[in-house]
Formats: C-alpha cells, structure tokens, sequence
C-alpha cells in the first residue's frame, strides 16, 4: 500500500511554516495518542498517529523535506524506512525526542524537554549564491561573507562577567521546569525564572548583554560542485548561528541561483540554444561554427533544412550534481529573414521567386499542401 502525501497527513500545504507544521502534528497527536485510544478504534488511532509522526520527522527536517519536496517518498525512505504501520517510527529518534520538541512547556520529564532546552541550539540560516551557468557546470569554490551570531569571546559563551559563573536558578533547583498543581492535575512547566536553561546569571557579560554571544561577519568558503543548478543547497554544518549560552551552533544552508545566460538555457542535463542561419544556407546546405560549454564546434546543416528543426549534439550538455551521463546541446536552427534590401536584391528576389513558383509543389511541398487543405475547407463550408 502507497503512503500517504506528508503534507496531506498533517493538513498543511506545501509552503507551510516549520510553525504551522508543529502546530498541525500537536493537534493530531493529542487526538491520536495511544494514551486516549484504548477502546473500540485505538488500532487506527495508533496507525493515524505514526503517519502524524513520521509526517512531522521530515518536514520539520530541512534537509529530509527539500529531498522530500523534490523526489516524494524515494526520497526519504533509505532513512526512513519503517511505514506507519511497521510497527515502529523509523529513523533514530525515539517517540520521547519528538513528542518532547512539540509538547516541552506542556509536558516535562520525557526526551529532550526536560534537558535540551537548557542550551538551545542556534538558528539555521541561509544564503542566496548567485552563480553563472559556467560556474554552476562546471564546480567553483567561493568566498562568501555571512551576518551571524558567534560565540561571545569575553566570557566563552557562558553569558556571565569574566571571572564568574552562573548560578544554579533557586527557584527550579537547576531542573529548568517547575511543577503546578491544576486541581487533580500536575502540570510541569518550564521555569519562569531562568527560562528553561537551569542557571540564572548574577552577573552578566558587558560585551554580550549576558546572551552569550555577539553578532558579527564571518567569511567562508564554499566549494560548489560541478553540475548544480537553480533551487539545489549546499549545507555547511556548524555554520549557521551559535546557541544560546553555549548550545550548539545551527547550519548554514547555501541556496544555488544560476543567472540566466546569453546564450544557453538549461533544462536538467541538457542545454538549448537558437542558431539564426541565412535563407542560403537552410537551402543549400552548408556547415556552422556554434559554442558549447568546452569550446566551438561544427554543425552541418543539410539542404532544405526548415526554421525550427532541432540538431541535437550528444554529450554537450551537462553532467548532473546528482550522477549520472552527460547531458546533450540542442540547436534549434532559425532562419533570418534579410532586412533593408536594395532595389537590385529585391527584384532578384522577385526573379527567384517566379522560377520558385513556376517549379509548382516541386519546390514548395508544405505550401502547395497547406494551400490545398485550404482550398478544401473552403468547399466544404459552402464559400
């Protein structure tokens, strides 16, 4: 049986927030949950809560969800194999990890609610590379220069003055979550003194304000490889903005943009160009120089040849980012009407065309047919 579409599972669409996505997973969690399904409909509860699950693991995952957005299931099945109904929620992360990212501030004790939010991770961010389409065929390394937050230098990222430390929060004993009574309800939140972290700082760094970290450019470089084109990423781990009072740094994502080229337009692997050739050459033959990506090379025209007719260079294209052969060149040949005429071209043209039409359907085939398809609906109509 094929899975169901991510995206359809959670309700949202396919341009929807990281938000709008937990948001949607945390209603049908607390719906399906295994705990409110024990009588008549909790094995379809169970399915529909993995589905709900495995759908949050991947579109709440940059990297699972762009592979997912571009290949469906194919995608993201080598990691995650196990189906909603496999009888396990696939990938490595245990149903404790997850449950505790959507429900931390409700729910505390299980996962990383209870430990992780104590020093958060920092924020991904990303980058828009503008590349030519030479550069992008053929791989470059780049300098870029990134606005992030770093790792406060005075203090070592504790947020605390030089020569101090924080102290643990009095007011959660260092647990980061507090406990409330609700009538029959206990209810663990998270900390309102020290915000979840565990410690409270006394004495704050002057250079970071107590964040721990400071906003400043970092210059990187990126090593884009051969065959990348517009909407790919490359992901540089470690790169994005540091956390909070020592949480790990998030990742920098670099999004690929090729310039449109003067010459070239891409589609996939292959690349297409118009050559503009002279009313002489498409009728009597002849051979052209035209560009490719490594150099110039000879294109036959034979005699006839029509305005529009593709010649298709085999291996002139572009070998893929993602494996796979090379790509072809297709020349799209476009006869050019000459223009600003003088009297003695116009009336040679003139003579041509007389022999031309003297010659009958010999010489003009695709007129002298169109004409009498033309002249047939006439009769038909009755005109």
């Amino acid at each position: 049986m094929s899975k169901r579409d991510y995206y359809e599972i959670l309700g949202v669409s396919r341009n929807a927030t990281e938000a709008e996505i937990k948001k949607a997973y945390r209603r049908l969690a607390m719906r399906y949950h295994p705990d409110r399904n024990t009588g008549e409909g909790a094995e379809e509860a169970e399915i529909k809560f993995k589905e709900a699950k495995e759908a949050y693991e991947i579109l709440c995952d940059d990297q699972k969800r762009a592979a997912y957005d571009q290949f469906g299931h194919a995608g993201v099945d080598s990691s995650y194999g196990a189906g909603p109904g496999a009888g396990g929620f696939g990938g490595g992360s245990s149903f404790s990890d997850i449950f505790g990212d959507v429900f931390g501030d409700i729910f505390g004790g299980g996962g990383r609610a209870s430990h992780g939010s104590r020093a958060r991770r920092g924020s991904d961010l990303r980058y828009n590379l503008d590349l030519t389409l030479e550069e992008a065929v053929a791989g470059t390394t780049v300098k870029i220069r990134v606005p992030t937050a770093v790792e406060c230098a005075a203090c070592g990222g504790t947020g605390a003055r030089k020569g101090t430390q924080p102290k643990t929060c009095p007011t959660c004993a260092g647990q980061g979550q507090v406990r409330m009574q609700q009538g029959f309800f206990s209810v663990q939140q998270t900390c309102p003194n020290c915000h979840g972290r565990g410690t409270v700082i006394e004495d704050p760094c002057p250079s970071c304000r107590g964040q721990g970290r400071v906003q400043e450019h970092k210059t990187l470089s990126v090593k884009v490889p051969a065959g990348v084109d517009t909407g790919d990423r490359i992901r540089l781990a470690g790169e994005g903005e540091v956390g909070e009072h020592g949480g790990a740094p998030g990742d920098l994502y670099v999004q690929i943009q090729v310039k449109e080229h003067a010459i070239f337009t891409r589609d996939d692997n292959d690349l297409y160009c118009e050559v503009p050739i002279s009313f002489v050459t498409a009728a009597l033959g002849g051979e052209l120089e035209v560009p490719t990506l490594d150099g110039k090379v000879l294109l036959k025209v034979p005699a006839g040849t029509q305005t529009g007719k593709l010649f298709r260079m085999r291996g002139k294209g572009v070998k893929s980012v993602r494996g796979g052969g090379i790509g072809d060149l297709l020349c799209r040949v476009i006869i050019e009407t000459p223009v600003n005429l003088t009297e003695k071209q116009k009336q040679l043209l003139h003579e041509f065309e007389d022999s031309v039409q003297a010659g009958g359907k010999k010489h003009n085939p695709h007129s002298s047919s169109w004409l009498d398809g033309v002249k047939k609906f006439f009769e038909g109509m009755g005109f």
